[in-house]
């Protein structure tokens, strides 16, 4: 086990939070709804009877429920869902059921609360561990963006940046995004979401605050759009004024908030190197959450959705390395072995989504019988003001030719 110290971390920039010590589980606060405790009686992870119990209470609720499952949930998890896919995806899916009651969410955070603001009052979104967090939407805060907005406008520049975030961000971020101008992508529509951004004033004045993930804004912005590395400066929320000067900002096309995907930010140019001379053919694939040198070294880049259609297209015999979370690159393993298709992960490292795994069975049963009795539990629910500013950044997306 590699130690960090003290000034290993301060190097780092890492910077620890109250709701970091939330998902680790090692304090509690009853005002948060990332509150790591359940109410009630979670049943014990070795119940042989939880697959059972699952489906008995799916069954009494009938089409009162629909369970969404997130690729990266575990298998466990994954058999109850009625229909599965990337958070936008289920969401969508979620809005179109305006018959079920619940809106059981087996993902993250920003996922249930986007699927809140897509579906009806009447329909009521639940998570089944309030600590599932996501820990790159977590690095953009409500009052973290209002401060560099304040640093763009010191700047002179504020009514030149048109604000693009990604789906992967909380419903405050998306609502501020709806606020001043600007619209939500996906790792699908990034390109077009970008394209739209720079055609609302002049191209060459024109500037993108591009949040929460600075990768999938760089890979964008470089790989897809032609810019060069140059064109992108780093604000950072930790450091004055974003630790850069107003005259980097002025110059900057992107303006890249500093987060990203804990799961894709850990592959690297040995990785790609290193799977090469293990398996020769092989393809590399990675998602657009990866770092740049990454992506610039695979052989394919694209979303959870183009990974998968990917594979289904691929040829018998051919080998992939796959640069995504690990539950669907074994899934997709198992799925495609009978095909002959070799499907490994990129990384030597195990790798799981740590708060996506919060949600397992035990946490489904309980929640599934929890609302077959009548009690609604872990309601993830939107203030309405921020509901309307974070459905009009969402519309403007869905609006995308």
């Amino acid at each position: 086990m590699r130690v960090v110290t003290t000034a290993q971390t301060q190097e780092l920039d890492v910077q620890p939070t109250p709701l970091a010590l939330l998902l680790l589980g090692r304090e509690a606060d009853p005002k948060s709804e990332r509150g790591v405790e359940c109410p009630g009686d979670l049943p014990s992870p070795s119940d042989p009877d939880l697959v059972e119990r699952a489906r008995a209470a799916k069954e009494k609720l009938g089409d009162k429920v629909f369970v969404l499952g997130h690729h990266y949930q575990r298998d466990e998890v994954i058999q109850f869902a009625d229909v599965t896919g990337d958070s936008f995806k289920l969401a969508r899916d979620a809005a179109a059921r305006p018959e079920a009651e619940y809106i059981v969410f087996c993902g993250v955070h920003f996922m249930a609360e986007s699927a809140d603001i897509l579906t009806s009052d009447d329909q009521k979104v639940v998570l089944p561990d309030l600590a599932a967090g996501c820990s790159m939407a977590d690095m953009a805060t409500a009052e973290q963006v209002a401060e560099c907005w304040d640093v763009l406008t010191e700047a002179g520049i504020a009514e030149q940046v048109v604000p693009v975030s990604y789906m992967n961000s909380s419903a405050d971020i998306k609502a501020f995004t709806g606020k001043h101008g600007g619209t939500i992508c996906t790792s699908s529509n990034a390109k077009r979401a970008l394209d739209w951004a720079f055609e609302q004033g002049d191209p060459s004045a024109t500037k993108v605050l591009f949040l929460p993930d600075q990768h999938l804004g760089r890979n964008t912005a470089v790989r897809d759009m032609g810019m060069s590395l140059d064109d992108c400066v780093v604000y950072n929320p930790h450091k004055p004024n974003g630790g850069l000067t107003a005259e980097e900002l002025r110059a900057a096309k992107m303006i890249l908030w500093r987060g990203h995907c804990s799961v894709h930010g850990r592959f690297s140019l040995d990785s790609v190197n290193d799977v090469r001379e293990r398996i020769p053919g092989v393809n590399v694939l990675v998602h657009p959450e990866c770092k740049h040198e990454v992506v610039a070294a695979a052989d394919y880049v694209g979303s959870t959705e183009y990974i998968i259609k990917a594979l289904e297209a691929a040829p018998a015999g051919s080998k992939w390395a796959i640069g995504t979370e690990l539950n669907l690159v074994r899934r997709l393993a198992n799925r495609f072995a009978p095909e002959g298709k070799e499907i490994v992960f990129l990384d030597k490292t195990v790798c799981f989504c740590s708060t996506m795994n919060r949600i397992d069975l035990p946490h489904l049963v309980w929640t599934l019988e929890s609302l077959a009795e009548g009690n609604l539990v872990n309601r993830i629910e939107v203030d309405k003001e921020t509901e309307a500013f974070a459905k009009l950044a969402l519309e403007r997306m869905l609006a995308l030719p």
